[in-house]
């Protein structure tokens, strides 16, 4: 399972492509602090892969931390809870991230964060209860995909043998999931002893960046607890190369498996989820507590005062870079997530959702000075984990040859931005993908009907 270091594995296997990038984990050493309850949240209903809930709730409901206020009866969907107590003023439209328009609920906060009464550790002892307790919590993959978590687990039993636990963060500024390990390491390992034990997944591997030496060293410790079954647990350290944290590539280092092109990890017999997700499900086994809150970084040169909070769900950006001291110089871009697959925003008066885990503002010195002309260098295709050529794509886009685009490979792009990390030409390679991407959806739909 690859080379011991000192009670350490190294990675079974270097992958290809890929960049280094400068880290600049700023908030590696802050403890994550809770922001005061907002005055109210706006909870969309569309915060996770899939079809998005209903609003389960009118305009003059009263409702408690924790209490549904959007469910949907499609299998993938997740339900969403209220994230504060109070008084439900309006159920309409917001605008998301990504420039999507979504139904939401806004509550007004009462100030009181009054717990749901129905709010109670779950009853879990078979597989089937403990999936059920996983879509109950409103869990989704807490690191940026959104993927429903009961769906992700709900694999036939014994097809999986590897749970890999994704601790990379390999996106620079992000800091979010290494506070995890430091602050909540043992929730870590009580979800993990869970999931083993409840899924019948054998072998567990907590895959780590080198870069993290003290996340490094307290999840060895965990791992290596005198407990009856813990020794499955290995930590694994992978090389800092960007885009480490990405599914499929971690499965490739830390296993040495090679998920086929449209594949999914349990072909392979492994399943990833993010450290936070994993810490997650063990306070719900605990508590019962739903999904109501999330741990964020918040960081870049304009931000006062960079800092690893903790927001209700649905609480309002502007308000979180407030409460970090507000802007030392008027940002030129704002991202939700990572600075290389985070989406640019046009403004702070949008919600936070399930699966954003950092805002970042940054200055005009920070920007890239325009677009030139290609010089085919390659490099974009040198640094593509899946050795795509995004300078074809763009000519295949511009003759508009849909079949030849189909045969590109453009389709399984995981938008990773290394293209355009590694351009000199500074061309917007990603977004060039990405609009392949769904062309190409655009096209298989128009066929089927």
């Amino acid at each position: 399972m690859g080379q011991k270091s000192s009670g350490i594995l190294t990675a079974v296997k270097k992958v290809r492509g890929g960049v280094r990038v400068s880290h600049n984990k700023n908030t590696a050493n802050l403890e994550t602090v809770r922001i005061p309850t907002p005055s109210k949240v706006v909870i969309p209903m569309r915060m996770h892969i899939g079809a998005p809930c209903a609003p389960a709730v009118n305009v003059g409901d009263i409702v408690s931390v924790g209490q549904i206020v959007g469910d949907s009866t499609a299998f993938v969907s997740a339900p969403i809870h209220a994230t504060v107590s109070g008084k439900v003023t309006a159920v309409g439209q917001v605008e998301l991230p990504d420039g999507n328009i979504s139904k939401a609920v806004t509550i007004e906060s009462d100030g009181e964060m009054r717990l749901f009464d129905g709010i109670e550790p779950p009853k879990v002892e078979t597989r089937e209860d403990f999936l059920k307790a996983v879509r109950n919590s409103g869990l989704v993959g807490l690191g940026g995909a959104g993927f429903p978590t009961h769906v992700k687990l709900g694999f036939p039993q014994g097809k999986i043998d590897t749970l890999v636990v994704n601790a990379a963060e390999c996106e620079p500024y992000i800091t979010v999931d290494y506070r995890e390990c430091i602050e909540n390491s043992w929730d870590i390992l009580s979800s993990i002893k869970a999931i083993k034990e409840l899924l019948d997944i054998p072998n567990v591997i907590i895959a780590i960046e080198n870069n993290k030496p003290d996340a490094i060293e307290v999840l060895s410790s965990i791992a290596s607890a005198e407990e009856e079954g813990v020794d499955e647990i290995k930590v694994m350290t992978l090389s800092s190369r960007y885009p480490q944290g990405a599914e499929k590539i971690m499965i490739q280092s830390a296993t040495g498996r090679r998920v086929p092109p449209g594949g999914l990890p349990s072909d392979v017999g492994c399943v990833v989820m993010n450290v936070c997700s994993v810490a997650f499900i063990a306070r719900y086994l605990k508590t019962g507590k739903p999904l109501v809150s999330r741990s964020l970084t918040v960081d870049g040169s304009a931000v006062s005062e960079p800092k690893n909070i903790r927001a209700p769900i649905g609480t309002n950006i502007g308000g979180i870079f407030d409460f970090c001291g507000g802007f030392k110089e008027e940002p030129k871009k704002i991202i939700t997530g990572g600075p290389m697959m985070g989406l640019a925003v046009i403004g702070t008066d949008l919600p936070i959702l399930k699966q954003n885990n950092a805002l970042l503002a940054f200055t005009e010195k920070d920007m890239l000075k325009g677009e030139r002309d290609c010089i085919r260098c390659g490099r974009c295709a040198f640094v593509c984990p899946f050795s795509l050529q995004p300078t074809v794509v763009e000519a295949l886009i511009k003759a508009d040859d849909i079949e030849a685009l189909k045969a590109s490979g453009a389709s399984i792009c995981m938008e990773c931005g290394s293209c355009s990390y590694s351009c000199p030409a500074g061309k917007p390679l990603v977004q060039t993908m990405r609009l392949a991407k769904y062309i190409l959806k655009e096209a298989g739909d128009k066929n089927e009907r």
